[in-house]
């Protein structure tokens, strides 16, 4: 398991994503400490991403739920004069 210091991390990320997806492990330490350990994914987590939806399609169902639903309060000001005045 190679060590890295932040520092290297936000300067070289490239080589860094580089090593980690050829499989190595890497510690990323601030001021001597370690903080963080990057490693690339199991087969699991691989499977798990590869099944969530695409930024877009999540987003259009969210726009669709709320299309669906009637708001409570006209706008923010409101919504904000209600949230000062419960007690």
């Amino acid at each position: 398991m190679g060590i890295i210091t932040a520092k290297q991390l936000k300067q070289k990320t490239g080589e860094v994503i580089k090593k980690v997806r050829s499989g190595e492990r890497l510690t990323v330490t601030y001021r001597g400490k370690p903080v963080a350990v990057i490693v690339p994914p199991t087969q699991k987590e691989k499977r798990a991403l590869e099944e969530l939806r695409s930024f877009d399609d999540a987003w259009k169902d969210i726009e669709e739920t709320l299309q669906k639903t009637r708001p409570k309060f006209k706008g923010w000001r409101e919504a904000t004069e209600w949230m000062r005045n419960r007690t």
